[in-house]
């Protein structure tokens, strides 16, 4: 919201500065049109019979800015005043500047001396239009800048806050899963072949791989060669167990073997989320298709698509903000924490790539193909 008011002031203070400056183009413009007028009529008295030659003198020598050129209709012959001139070619150079000067400012008629009076805008007046627009720029330049520095520090807080709220979880979880897992031998050894003992062991398992998850997004990620195929498989098998039999898998992956830079236990936690929301978004029945192709360019396209009840295009980013959920007991985490998984673990990207109410969602991973 301090985003919005500060671009929005800068705005306004931006097309008020465009304003002034451009109505004062216009009135210096008017000025040097009445100045050239007075200049012609001077011209036109000093043919007269009693001309104040003084005067007429001072007002002819005033114009020290003014580019300008007299045409005579009768002989055919200019005359320049405040135009830098060419050693040679200089008739034709002139002419060239009167079509250039009529395009842009009506002649003056002198119609005692038979002339025409051509003229374009000072020095200081083609500066004043250009003014406007470079402080336009300045001011735009300004405002991306401070909006950037502004994103980056916003975002370098969140890194901090993933990184300690993901550690101290990690550190929380450890004590009492230990205590688990030593309860859980010391139970072995009263009852060895208690088979509620091997469904503990199999909870403390999961107790310690979330922990895991936690500990490797607070720290810098190991990443290496897999197939994802080998991956996502693993993931899917995990999660095919504990979701209801009326939700239909649909595999289409390619036969050949795609090699990717990547964190097992973390991308295994990315699959198990998006299964979770589109189950989720189907209320327990439907398909979800996950498909994976790759480009050229060495991308590798990771989609997964459910039947359920879809996304508004409103709402496309932001589902991936942190503690947005449309889920009554939700965090509104898990997006998030994909979203840092994806983009901030593994340098990929993330996104709706299509979703309509009513007609299902398809979120999109982008990976880069170790080749």
């Amino acid at each position: 919201m301090a985003y919005k008011n500060i671009v929005i002031v800068a705005i306004i203070v931006a097309l008020l500065s465009l304003f002034f400056s451009s109505r004062m183009v216009r009135e210096l413009a008017a000025e040097e049109r009445a100045k050239m007028e007075i200049w012609a009529l001077a011209t036109e008295s000093m043919m007269s019979e009693n001309p104040d030659a003084g005067l007429v003198l001072t007002i002819l020598q005033s114009n020290t800015t003014i580019p300008l050129i007299l045409y005579d209709k009768s002989s055919g012959t200019v005359e320049s005043h405040n135009i830098k001139l060419p050693k040679e070619n200089v008739e034709p150079f002139l002419h060239n500047k009167i079509e250039k000067f009529k395009r842009k400012r009506p002649p003056i008629e002198l119609h005692e001396m038979n002339q025409i009076l051509y003229y374009d805008d000072s020095y200081t007046l083609k500066q004043l239009q250009i003014y406007p627009y470079l402080q336009l720029f300045v001011i735009s330049l300004l405002i991306l800048m401070a909006f950037l520095t502004l994103n980056r520090s916003q975002r370098a807080e969140q890194n901090r806050v993933w990184v300690g709220l993901s550690k101290e979880t990690a550190h929380q979880l450890g004590t009492p899963i230990s205590s688990l897992m030593a309860w859980s031998e010391y139970l072995k050894l009263k009852d060895p072949d208690n088979e509620l003992l091997t469904e503990i062991d199999k909870d403390v398992d999961r107790l310690q791989m979330i922990a895991e998850r936690f500990s490797k997004i607070g720290s810098d990620p190991d990443l290496r060669p897999a197939v994802l195929q080998e991956a996502v498989h693993q993931s899917l098998s995990y999660m095919e167990k504990r979701v209801s039999d009326k939700v239909i898998f649909n595999i289409q992956f390619p036969e050949q073997p795609i090699t990717v830079m990547l964190n097992q236990p973390l991308l295994a936690w990315v699959i198990e989320n998006l299964i979770k929301n589109s189950v989720d978004a189907m209320k327990g029945e439907g398909k979800i298709t996950l498909t994976m192709t790759t480009e050229r360019s060495g991308l590798v396209f990771l989609d997964v698509t459910d039947s359920g009840t879809g996304i508004p295009k409103s709402k496309h980013r932001k589902i991936f903000s942190p503690g947005y959920t449309t889920k009554e007991r939700g965090w509104g985490l898990g997006l998030s924490l994909v979203k840092r998984i994806i983009e901030v673990n593994h340098k990929g990207r993330i996104f709706v790539k299509q979703s309509e109410p009513g007609k299902g969602t398809t979120f999109r991973i982008e990976l880069r193909e170790d080749i």
